[in-house]
């Protein structure tokens, strides 16, 4: 576990809603001062007669693999007005535990996730790559899906890795957007400090918070220290310049904290 840094670094966050500030509450409690920057809002979509359907059929589903914990949470919702008792025998699946524990903590079910997987050529040599899609699909109980019929609950928009290879295995796959993401415009003081390199690190969790973060930067942002939630991300996040990443362990605000704390930590 990375100690705190002997000064109280600033940091800038970027991920939204619920998540974000738990993220913010633990970064500040580990000595942090703490900037979240009000790039996108979470709004659940209204229902559509295929979401209601897919809701209906729940007990229909071998499997439902949902992507977050804003779409566990939506999904929860819909379950719980539906099904008074949840239907047995479906086998729930989610991207990291954040999410996990969402629908753990609503429906009481047992929910598989994936297993931890290593670092790619752009993560630092001690921040192994927490969960991901890639890891998910690794399964085995993911591998041979014929005949069976399954649920994606995700966010308007995003990857289509998911859905793809569920149903190249043989999956017969509903998908249903529960909410979508909504861009929000910084405060010319919040895009002035982004410009100037004016913190000691950003925390960035997903494409389209780097996407709009590139809006704002400028060659003093790409030099300070960027923690991001993937190999993926920071593949990308090298891609368009940042030079000094830090790859945390996961998506968690347990691991994105000691991300920046190892970051903001000079060596000895």
């Amino acid at each position: 576990m990375a100690k705190p840094p002997a000064c109280r670094p600033e940091v800038l966050t970027t991920r939204p809603g619920s998540r974000g500030a738990v993220l913010d509450a633990m970064l500040t409690e580990a000595g942090c001062r703490v900037e979240c920057l009000e790039l996108m809002a979470l709004e659940p979509l209204p229902a559509t007669q295929a979401m209601r359907q897919a809701i209906i059929d729940a007990d229909l589903f071998q499997g439902v693999v949902v992507i977050s914990p804003q779409a566990a949470s939506c999904l929860a919702e819909w379950l719980e007005d539906w099904w008074p008792q949840l239907p047995q025998g479906i086998n729930f699946y989610a991207v990291g535990a954040a999410t996990a524990e969402v629908l753990h903590a609503r429906l009481g079910v047992r929910v598989r996730v994936p297993p931890r997987v290593t670092r790619g050529e752009h993560a630092e040599a001690d921040a192994p790559v927490g969960t991901t899609s890639e890891a998910l699909l690794s399964l085995p109980s993911l591998q041979h899906l014929e005949g069976q019929r399954w649920l994606l609950a995700a966010g308007e928009g995003g990857r289509p890795l998911l859905g793809d290879t569920l149903e190249a295995r043989g999956a017969q796959l509903t998908r249903i957007e529960l909410y979508r993401r909504l861009p929000l415009v910084l405060s010319p003081q919040q895009a002035g400090r982004l410009a100037a390199g004016a913190y000691d690190a950003m925390v960035v969790t997903s494409n389209e918070l780097l996407e709009t973060v590139l809006t704002s930067v400028t060659t003093r942002s790409l030099y300070q220290p960027l923690i991001v939630s993937s190999n993926r991300l920071a593949t990308l996040a090298y891609a368009h310049g940042f030079e000094r990443v830090t790859v945390a362990e996961d998506a968690s605000p347990g691991a994105l904290t000691q991300a920046v704390l190892r970051a903001c930590t000079p060596a000895t």
